[in-house]
């Protein structure tokens, strides 16, 4: 029996109700795609992977009060619970190509979901991902999306190799610096690269025919260049001064170092490259280290100016 409740304009509505708000939002000159055998409408979506490309399938979930503010805008919501999720994509060198998302609402708000859908579905749009099902229930505010795409040549975390170039795109520690200053000007200047994150497709697609690993920094750059240094069998050598920093990080906050090596949510690119392959960078790319071969366990050093940096956290841990 569908469960209808009271949203806060006083209408009852189900989740028929927002499958249909949903349903309204896509848009309808989609280009028919080949891959999509069934489509949204039925229990399952069918779907026919292109021959002689790998399936790529990344999935996450984002929750009230853990990865948004519920006062969040449901546009920044709907944009990042597709961009975090395109991030994996972007990290493994796959091109987007569809999504499933299931939304877990405390009322069935039709409003708030026209504005959710608006955003998530233009960021799908930019990176021509078509939306092919999902599911809506009753319950505290979260998002799960599942996304899938395609690669000749998947990029993985254990693909780095002994002498590698380690490097970072964008800027590194703005989106927790925009957390922690958030009742600041200086943060709410910054407050995009928390609320509304850019998947690196971009640098995903320049990168792809050179690099040797990827991850993209989600938990923080000191245990993101950790958990690729484990899958490698490698430790990590890491420069703190040559890490691109925005100046408003350094200029408002004395203990920029920990937003920037452990503060998350960046969702910029993480990846390694021979030496040789150097002059092969985008433009918004910074080598920040290296990777070499170690007696010890896998392990990340960061050097402030040669002086070795001891920090007291290394990222983001669910459930400590």
């Amino acid at each position: 029996m569908a469960r209808r409740t009271e949203n806060k304009h006083g209408s009852t509505a189900d989740e028929f109700d927002l499958l249909a708000v949903i349903r309204q939002q896509l848009p309808s000159n989609t280009i028919p795609d080949s891959g999509v055998c069934v489509g949204i409408g039925d229990d399952c979506a069918v779907l026919q992977p292109a021959a002689g490309q790998k399936l790529v399938v990344s999935s996450d979930t984002l929750n009230a009060g853990v990865h948004f503010f519920p006062s969040d805008p449901p546009e920044a919501i709907g944009h990042k619970a597709l961009a975090v999720n395109l991030s994996d994509l972007a990290a493994c060198g796959a091109t987007p190509r569809w999504a499933s998302l299931n939304l877990s609402m405390p009322t069935a708000d039709r409003h708030w979901l026209q504005r959710f859908m608006q955003a998530f579905l233009k960021l799908a749009s930019t990176h021509n991902t078509r939306l092919i099902g999902g599911d809506t229930t009753a319950g505290a505010l979260s998002i799960s999306v599942t996304v899938m795409g395609f690669s000749p040549r998947p990029l993985l975390r254990s693909g780095a190799k002994d002498g590698d170039l380690l490097a970072v795109s964008g800027h590194i520690g703005s989106a927790a610096f925009a957390l922690k200053h958030r009742h600041h000007p200086a943060g709410w200047a910054l407050s995009r690269a928390l609320q509304w994150p850019q998947p690196r497709l971009d640098i995903s697609q320049a990168i792809a025919p050179f690099a040797h690993a990827a991850i993209d920094i989600s938990d923080g750059l000191l245990a993101d260049a950790r958990h690729l240094c484990q899958a490698s069998g490698l430790s990590a050598h890491i420069a703190l001064e040559k890490i691109p920093v925005h100046p408003l990080v350094k200029q408002h906050d004395p203990h920029w170092p920990e937003l920037v090596l452990a503060g998350g949510d960046d969702y910029q690119l993480l990846f390694t490259c021979a030496s040789k392959d150097r002059h092969l960078l985008p433009a918004d790319c910074q080598v920040i280290g290296h990777l070499q071969q170690s007696r010890q366990p896998p392990q990340v050093q960061v050097c402030h100016h040669g002086e070795p940096l001891h920090l007291p956290t290394d990222g983001f841990r669910h459930f400590s």
